[in-house]
């Protein structure tokens, strides 16, 4: 219910006109009192992804999965028995939005929790405003991994997860010798050095890499330098629309027929829909949900969201990812019995459970990252990926060595290997 004010009341000067006025006002307050229309009777969201420009592909889906999770809450009775209001911004993909709109929905909107961001550099913008302002904040993608903050928890899958089980699993398939093409900043180069972690564990090698910019769209050298290291695979990494040209120009250059291709976010930002069936086939990607796994909880979440939106175009990783961050925090709210700050977060720090669309996800109390399942699948000719193998409840590993926020809550730091 709404109530508007005529803001065009003619002056009065007599008693009857200012006593009713007064009449007006006690009744219009006397309203909102006994109404429950206050403040404090909605819990109040953040949001910012990329809903405009190049990474929009990866914002919209996260987005509808705010929007979706937050309505099923809703339609649930809400948290705490309050509704959950939404206020939401578009990053435009542009990296100084994140601190404008953080600080925004933060000193203004006075939001209880914030959901927010796709690339590290959006993360690492944001870290600094919501440590300082301590509200609690949920990255969902997966990542390089290593972001270690008392305010941060993120429930996208890290480099340790992925790469731990993709490396083993490809230098059994094709062999030890591995190249590395991956975008040039900290995602690619950070993964990198996880291909070489974990090519050393495992008797590996890595014969060659090359870290490219996103503007690039002639990869002839990178794919000589290929030629000329014979690996027995390849970890590619591309982001964006012109680094997935690298795959198209891989397969045209025959390279498939003998070099691998493995990757840690192809498909994440549905690369396969877009590359030629050529050129997808084959393609092994490592991630913490693909809409085409077998859990109970997909099946679930795939009929909420074909009602919403429609199966026209695959739900990515970061969307089940933004389901589970929701839902997560709303029991951490439940658990905690209010919305204030250090009691969800010590909520989420009790080791919090979720039976999400990728299956169970456990929340570690100490490096604030998921414990989650890892799916290895193929690329096929349908522009879709065939599941390959599934590892249960892979750990953090690397997060949860270097990152104790129970032990050492004052940490704020980003760890690499």
């Amino acid at each position: 219910m709404s109530v508007t004010i005529n803001r065009n009341l003619k002056k009065s000067t007599t008693r009857r006109g200012r006593f009713s006025i007064r009449f007006a006002l006690a009744i219009l307050v006397s309203f909102f009192l006994c109404s429950g229309v206050q403040a404090d009777d909605e819990i109040k969201v953040g949001s910012i992804f990329d809903l405009t420009g190049g990474l929009n592909i990866y914002g919209i889906q996260q987005s509808n999965a705010l929007h979706l999770a937050v309505n099923s809450i809703n339609a649930g009775g809400g948290v705490l028995g309050k509704q959950i209001q939404v206020i939401e911004n578009d990053a435009q993909s542009e990296l100084a939005k994140f601190t404008q709109y953080t600080n925004t929905l933060i000193l203004r909107d006075q939001i209880d929790v914030l959901f927010a961001g796709l690339t590290s550099s959006s993360r690492e913008a944001i870290r600094p405003i919501v440590r300082k302002s301590n509200v609690p904040y949920f990255y969902s993608a997966l990542y390089e991994g290593g972001a270690c903050d008392k305010q941060t928890f993120i429930t996208g899958a890290s480099a340790s997860q992925q790469m731990s089980v993709l490396i083993e699993w490809g230098m059994k398939e094709y062999g030890p010798k591995i190249y590395v093409m991956a975008p040039d900043y900290n995602f690619g180069t950070i993964s990198a050095h996880w291909v070489s972690h974990y090519a050393n564990e495992y008797g590996g090698e890595v014969v060659g890499s090359d870290f490219l910019p996103l503007t690039i769209t002639d990869y002839s050298p990178t794919i000589q330098k290929i030629q000329a290291a014979k690996p027995d695979f390849v970890v590619a990494l591309p982001v964006g629309a012109n680094q997935t040209g690298f795959l198209e120009q891989f397969a045209a250059a025959g390279l498939k027929e003998n070099i691998g291709i493995v990757s840690t976010n192809y498909g994440s930002g549905n690369q396969q829909v877009v590359v030629s069936p050529d050129a997808g086939e084959g393609i092994i990607a490592s991630q913490e949900y693909f809409m085409w796994i077998d859990e109970p909880g997909n099946e679930e979440f795939m009929k909420i969201w074909e009602s919403a939106y429609g199966l026209d175009e695959p739900i990515i990783s970061e969307a089940a990812d933004v389901w589970n961050a929701v839902h997560i925090w709303a029991a951490a709210v439940e658990k905690a019995g209010t919305t204030e700050s250090d009691a969800v977060i010590a909520a989420l720090e009790s080791g919090l459970s979720f039976d999400g669309p990728n299956g169970k996800v456990t929340m570690q109390p100490g490096s604030h990252h998921l414990k989650q399942n890892i799916y290895i699948v193929r690329g096929n000719r349908t522009h879709g990926f065939d599941v390959i193998q599934k590892f249960e409840a892979v750990a953090p590993s690397f997060e949860d060595e270097k990152c104790d926020l129970i032990a050492n809550p004052d940490i704020a730091e980003h760890f690499t290997p």
